[in-house]
């Protein structure tokens, strides 16, 4: 975990932005000596978004198998010609 303050932040953003890029870490800022924010290079930052939603899908498609509202795969097949058929 990376802790620095918001005066070094202030002073050496470049050196920031260059840490998070290489570390692909995210960086804690204080502020008075407590947590203030988090800076992270845009990367890890989309990498991050992509995988919460992915997650959120896993998540989803469990529910619905915990719920029962899954079909077989022989199912699925015949929605799918059933649609190209009134088409």
């Amino acid at each position: 975990m990376i802790i620095k303050s918001s005066t070094a932040l202030r002073n050496n953003y470049n050196e920031f932005s260059d840490l998070a890029k290489k570390t692909g870490e995210p960086i804690f800022i204080t502020k008075n000596g407590e947590g203030d924010t988090v800076i992270m290079s845009l990367d890890e930052y989309e990498r991050r978004e992509q995988a919460l939603k992915l997650r959120t899908k896993l998540l989803h498609a469990e529910q619905q198998k915990i719920n029962g509202e899954t079909m077989s795969l022989d199912e699925a097949m015949e929605q799918v010609m059933d649609g190209l058929q009134d088409e």
